[in-house]
């Protein structure tokens, strides 16, 4: 599907990747305070860290370019250090320190500061969100521009939740493979054929499905589960209805329902390379007491699923090796990797013609078997 040959224009990058968007960066408890880290986004490096805590202020989320720009070495092999009152990350070479903001601080091998514009020089800052356990940085699509976000962080109407378990896994491929083999509606019965999901023995089943416009994507409408979802009915009983929504620039979840408990899964993508993208689905219930007794069951099987997809992919390279383009596509269960390219081309048109984007998805019932 991408080959990493686009023309660059705003909005998107040459290699295919979403800009002027916001992008799933890590797990909040995997970013201790007074730590950093290092994370690839869009190709490029980027240090995530969050500052000390002192006197109950502090740790709070930032992220810069993780290059100094003075011999460019990666700042996140430095250490957080206080400058004049703030929090500074010091580069581990010369000890340039720079703020959350991106400004140097202070160069100390100056004899006299004052002989340099130090607070001249900068690495790029990444606009950070935190919220609900998760952390999502903003790439804009000028690096050197400081405008406020395109459009506001990923909501997703939590409250106050906390993830109950979070996996991950990276798959050899570029991002639009990774979305379009995610959402593709049909793999289910072949790919996710175990007993406790969707056994062989349930057959191939007639699905009818309306989907409606959503926030910057589409959604499936609330509607009981199928009937060979074995899982949801041994869970939370025969009362379950569920939703599903997808939001370019990759983010698919799933609410399911019944009675008063709610399980919420997120799946984030962000590319980290041409052929590599980081997936990491983030999980979270409410009054639903089997679940947290069944975690240690469920923490293996979220990996076996994104295991069997992961493995599809690398099937799926051997055969790109040898095949230009993105095969041979089909009514109905590839019009939402349709949607998903068309939301693209929509984002780019409208953040290089400076206007408001606007979602070319229209309601349509979809029908298919698996």
């Amino acid at each position: 599907m991408a080959d990493g040959t686009l023309t660059k224009s705003a909005g998107v990058t040459a290699e295919g990747w979403l800009t002027d968007a916001w992008y799933f960066a890590c797990a909040s408890k995997t970013l201790e305070p007074g730590q950093q880290f290092r994370r690839m986004i869009l190709g490029q490096p980027v240090m995530l860290a969050r500052t000390p805590i002192q006197n109950g202020k502090g740790g709070e989320a930032f992220a810069l370019r993780d290059i100094c720009p003075h011999r460019l070495v990666p700042l996140s092999a430095g250490k957080q250090i206080e400058t004049d009152g703030q929090p500074t990350i010091q580069c581990a070479y010369h000890g340039w320190r720079f703020g959350t903001d991106g400004a140097c601080r202070h160069m100390p091998s100056l004899v006299k500061p004052e002989d340099f514009a130090t607070d001249k020089v900068r690495v790029r800052r990444y606009p950070v969100h935190e919220a609900n356990g998760m952390i999502f940085v903003y790439v804009a699509d000028n690096p050197r521009g400081d405008d406020p976000p395109a459009v506001p962080p990923p909501a997703f109407d939590l409250g106050n939740q906390q993830p109950k378990f979070i996996v991950h896994q990276i798959f050899n491929a570029h991002m639009d493979d990774a979305v379009v083999g995610l959402m593709d509606p049909a793999h289910v019965p072949f790919v996710h054929n175990q007993w406790w999901w969707r056994p062989p023995s349930t057959g191939l089943r007639l699905k009818e499905k309306p989907f409606i416009p959503a926030t910057r994507g589409w959604a499936l409408e609330r509607h009981q589960p199928s009937g060979n979802s074995l899982a949801y009915r041994m869970l939370m009983g025969s009362d379950v209805t569920t939703e599903i929504v997808f939001q370019i620039p990759g983010f698919r979840w799933e609410i399911v329902e019944a009675n008063k408990s709610r399980i919420f899964t997120l799946t984030c993508l962000t590319p980290i390379g041409p052929k590599k993208t980081r997936i990491t689905q983030i999980t979270f219930w409410k009054k639903a007491p089997l679940l947290n007794v069944a975690l240690p069951i469920l923490i293996p099987a979220a990996r076996k699923f994104l295991g069997q997809d992961g493995h599809m992919v690398n099937l799926q390279n051997e055969g790109m090796a040898y095949h230009k383009g993105a095969g041979l596509w089909i009514d109905d269960i590839d019009v939402q990797a349709k949607w998903y390219l068309t939301l693209k081309k929509e984002w780019t048109a409208a953040r290089s013609e400076g206007r408001e984007f606007v979602n070319p998805i229209e309601p349509r019932t979809l029908r298919w078997r698996s």
